[in-house]
């Protein structure tokens, strides 16, 4: 395990390079997007119609940030439970989704996806909301804007803490983090 700052976007290199257990901080740009907007994506993507934003390479944040306060560029943003996402997220990785930052465990079609389009899943720390909003420097709604909170964002961040929960080769921090923490059997 190691330690990695990344710049975004990210390539298929530098997903390819990280593994299940590195801790990284990103710096650049990333969208943001809940269920509401995954549905209304896979939608547009079922019907051949173009996507408000293209997704080749970028890096989506399960967000619902809270209004700023003045000084700010957001209000807490803390990560929302990923598998509220499982159903649309291996169309979105077809569409060039380069990876994805939130809490929780992912399907085995969505870790299946990851590995076909070398896609990447960090976990962001839930509880800390606040802090992690210290990394996001701007934002601005990119699309649905009628979702309030729930709408598209790109933020621009710098040095936004993360782990690699499951690499692009399928390894999984949820599975073996565990393990390094189990009594043998001796």
């Amino acid at each position: 395990m190691k330690t990695v700052h990344l710049n975004l976007p990210l390539d298929e290199a530098a997903v390819r390079s990280l593994r299940a257990g590195d801790t990284v901080t990103l710096t650049g740009s990333i969208i943001t997007g809940r269920d509401a907007a995954h549905k209304r994506l896979v939608e547009l993507i079922d019907r051949d119609e173009p996507l408000p934003v293209p997704l080749a390479g970028e890096t989506i944040y399960y967000v619902g940030p809270a209004p700023a306060s003045p000084g700010h560029a957001v209000g807490s943003a803390g990560p929302t439970t990923s598998y509220r996402m499982d159903s649309y997220t291996p169309k979105l990785l077809a569409q060039g989704l380069r990876a994805m930052i939130g809490k929780g465990l992912r399907s085995r079609e969505v870790i299946e996806a990851m590995k076909t389009y070398g896609a990447v899943y960090f976990g962001a720390v839930g509880g800390a909301a606040a802090l992690i909003a210290r990394s996001i420097v701007s934002s601005e709604v990119i699309a649905y804007p009628d979702l309030g909170p729930e709408a598209i964002h790109r933020f621009q961040v710098k040095v936004f803490p993360a782990i690699v929960l499951i690499d692009s080769f399928g390894s999984n921090l949820y599975e073996t983090g565990p393990k390094l923490y189990r009594k043998s059997d001796l």
